[in-house]
């Protein structure tokens, strides 16, 4: 017969124990008190059985709330993953909402550059169209007028000349 976990083995006297032993009455009656104290200490099975029923629901009990705990650390882990992930994505929008800032203002002020330079640009080939107009009008106008003084000029030597040849041939014919 297999003895349950927990109970105490009855120990055995050897032959040569009971022999060293004062009386059998005294024998028997620290034979009686072990086999007392023993069933004292032993549980009934129902008990035994009962109480392992009980552990293993409270292991049952723990192993689902371990699990539980894993599924919210699993949850609270995927949540702050995804705060994380949205303030990243929202730090990403406001950088690139910046530089398109940037970028606007900077075209924009390199467009009034540009648009001022033409300004100065045109103004100045306007400038120097006029100035240019205003050589060429004065250059024509001494070119005419020294034209018209050469051919003046001209006109009276050509006329002191034929006046000259007609003298002479006057004076010739005569």
């Amino acid at each position: 017969m297999t003895e349950p976990k927990g109970q105490t083995k009855k120990t055995r006297k050897e032959p040569e124990e009971e022999a060293l032993e004062p009386s059998a009455e005294v024998g028997e009656q620290v034979n009686e008190s072990i086999i007392e104290t023993e069933m004292s200490n032993v549980k009934p099975l129902g008990e035994v059985l009962s109480e392992a029923e009980k552990a293993y629901s409270a292991y049952m009990e723990a192993e689902r709330q371990v699990a539980r705990i894993y599924r919210e650390n699993e949850v609270q882990v995927a949540d702050a993953y995804k705060r994380a992930e949205e303030q990243a994505n929202l730090a990403c929008q406001e950088s690139i909402e910046q530089a398109s800032k940037v970028r606007e203002d900077t075209i924009g002020r390199a467009l009034k550059v540009c648009e001022e330079t033409e300004r100065k640009a045109r103004e100045a080939y306007a400038k120097a169209r006029e100035e240019a107009e205003q050589a060429n009008e004065e250059a024509v106008a001494q070119a005419l007028k020294a034209r018209d003084e050469m051919i003046a000029k001209a006109w009276k030597i050509r006329e002191e000349t034929v006046s000259q040849a007609w003298s002479i041939y006057s004076k010739i014919i005569r």
